[in-house]
């Protein structure tokens, strides 16, 4: 019993100490990762279906507690992301992977280190939505309206640049200060031109 109980709680250490690292220097626990460093780390995938799993929970339980339901009336494009906001950020991972290779080509990291610092960014991403869902309950209750919307828009912007706190994280020493913000503001319009162009494709269909 003492071995399971004990094995249980390094596993579930290891997870928590992870995420934890993850939230507070993203970009190092990737090049650690890449570096061989890999035993004090829970593995990114299976936490990336994990925190995916707690989304998807958490955003069904907010839909219940706060009645919301879609409008069948509103564009494809609204109801689609509405619907299915979770599963669309598993396609972040190859286009924020398959950008910071163009851009960062100065680290010579292939395609495939890029995709575990995307990875770890989607950790961080899905971390805050799913605060957000559970802010987003408390908020269903009048009283704590105001407190909560305030706390989501902190998060909104949390999440949104949490990949360019990943990489300045990660690259900080490897470029000037101005290198790295042209680079992340390149680096921003490839990623939200590509995901305007998906979004175009989906109102055509």
């Amino acid at each position: 019993m003492n071995d399971i109980l004990g094995s249980v709680w390094h596993i579930e250490a290891r997870f928590l100490n992870t995420l934890k690292e993850i939230l507070i220097r993203p970009g190092i626990t990737a090049t650690n990762y890449l570096s061989g460093k890999r035993i004090r780390y829970y593995n990114f995938v299976s936490l990336l279906l994990i925190m995916f799993g707690f989304n998807v929970i958490a955003f069904h339980l907010y839909l219940n507690i706060s009645k919301t339901d879609f409008d069948l009336e509103s564009s494809k494009t609204l109801n689609f992301f509405s619907k299915y906001s979770k599963a669309t950020l598993l396609f972040l991972v190859p286009i924020l992977a398959f950008n910071a290779w163009i851009i960062f080509r100065k680290i010579k990291f292939n395609l495939a280190e890029h995709f575990v610092i995307s990875t770890i960014s989607l950790i961080g991403i899905l971390t805050f939505f799913l605060v957000d869902d559970l802010v987003s309950m408390i908020g269903v209750y009048q009283p704590f309206y105001n407190i909560s919307n305030s706390i989501d828009h902190v998060l909104e912007t949390a999440f949104v640049f949490f990949p360019a706190f990943t990489y300045v994280n990660a690259f900080r020493k490897k470029y000037t200060f101005w290198g790295l913000v042209w680079r992340l503001v390149l680096f921003y319009v490839l990623v939200f031109s590509e995901i305007l162009a998906i979004v175009l494709f989906i109102n055509k269909l």
